[in-house]
Order: structure tokens, then C-alpha cells, then sequence
């Protein structure tokens, strides 16, 4: 019998406040000092792990220290420079272009919108809801593998198109959640539900899951 919208938030509910139990001190993984860092930072997240990120981005940080460094830089030494994060002379033409028409267009300050944040080059609806909620603390959902994969499993979507999960989800959960929900999933999904090995047993929302493996 499928669940109505109210038994779907009563659910979402306890999900988020067993989560909160368990991972109180979850937040964004990605090491970053300044916005622009964030923006960085992301856009080499795709595709590759936060920490091989975090493993990059000091010397990086530290060689490029503003917008203009990288609007201005030669694209092909930056690609080097971000290598093993993979897809190295896509990302590093999306972190150049992203940052020359903050430069140009946007007086060197990130934008504070979804409208304008996809505009930049390399940034879709993911990064840009990562910015909004990390720096300018806007009620924001970031999609992310794990993200999908848990609200599948446990029943508040059935798409893996993350537009959609995105706002289906934010028709669940309540707004001052959305933030923190995902980071709290991203934990959830490197410890406890695994891709191909999920760890019933010791799940504490394992009660609110349909997918619950006995």
C-alpha cells in the first residue's frame, strides 16, 4: 500500500532525528577557507572522492589564492596541477571559466543564486546547491550517488534523476533539514549503507527503511 505525503514526512522525521543521534557532527567534507575554495573544490569533486580532493587542494589553494589566479592562469599547467583528480583538462577549463566570468561579470564575488551559479561554466545544480547551503546558508539540497541511492532504498523516490529526487525531497523533509540531511546520508552511506554491502544490522534507520535487508 503505497504511503501517503503525511506517513512519507511523519517517516522523514524520525529518519532525520535517528540520523542526527548518530552523526551529530556531520558536515561538508571538502576542506575549504574562502567560497571561491568551495567552488574549487567541488567541481574537482565530481566524478572523484572528497578526499583525493582534500589530498590536491592545499598545494593548490596555496598556489592559486584567488579568483583572478585562476581566471588568468594557463589552463594547461592548472590542468597538471589538478591531474589526479581525474577528467584533469575538463575540470581545469571549468574552474578557469567559472572564475573568469566571476571575475568579468560578477565583480569577483560568487553569486549568492541558482540562476546565476549555473551560468558558470562546470556548474550544474549540485555544486550549486552545495554552495548556497555551505556559504550563503540557503535552504539547499545536494544530490549527490549516496543521496540517491538511500532515499531509493529507503522509499521517498524511485527515479535516479536527481532534478527530480531534489524537489520530491524537498516536499518530504523540512526545509531547515535539507542542509544537513545530506551531509548526514553522505556519512550514513561511507559507514553503515554501503553500495553492494549495506550493513542491515547496525543501521539505526534500518526501522524506517522498506529495503531493509532481515
Amino acid at each position: 500500500m503505497k504511503e501517503s505525503k503525511l506517513q512519507q514526512k511523519t517517516r522523514a522525521k524520525s529518519v532525520v532525528s535517528e540520523l542526527n543521534k548518530a552523526y551529530p557532527d556531520s558536515k561538508c567534507s571538502l576542506n575549504y577557507s574562502t567560497p571561491h575554495e568551495l567552488l574549487v573544490a567541488t567541481i574537482l569533486s565530481a566524478q572523484c572522492t572528497d578526499h583525493r580532493v582534500n589530498q590536491v587542494t592545499p598545494e593548490l589553494f596555496r598556489k592559486y589564492k584567488s579568483p583572478e589566479d585562476y581566471a588568468y592562469s594557463d589552463v594547461a599547467e592548472l590542468a597538471k596541477d589538478v591531474h589526479s583528480c581525474g577528467y584533469h583538462n575538463q575540470k581545469a577549463k571549468s574552474i578557469q571559466g567559472s572564475s573568469l566570468k566571476i571575475v568579468e561579470e560578477f565583480n569577483g564575488i560568487l553569486p549568492d543564486t541558482m540562476v546565476e551559479l549555473v551560468m558558470l561554466p562546470g556548474v550544474g545544480r549540485k555544486t550549486a546547491n552545495c554552495i548556497l547551503g555551505e556559504i550563503y546558508k540557503v535552504p539547499s539540497m545536494v544530490i549527490d550517488t549516496h543521496m540517491v541511492r538511500i532515499m531509493n532504498l529507503l522509499g521517498f523516490t524511485n527515479t535516479k534523476d536527481a532534478k527530480k529526487i531534489e524537489f520530491e525531497l524537498m516536499e518530504i523533509f523540512k526545509e531547515d533539514k535539507w542542509v544537513t540531511l545530506t551531509h548526514m546520508i553522505i556519512d550514513h552511506g561511507r559507514a553503515v549503507c554501503i553500495a553492494r554491502r549495506p550493513e542491515c544490522g547496525s543501521c539505526v534507520i534500518s526501522k524506517f527503511c522498506p529495503s531493509e535487508i532481515i
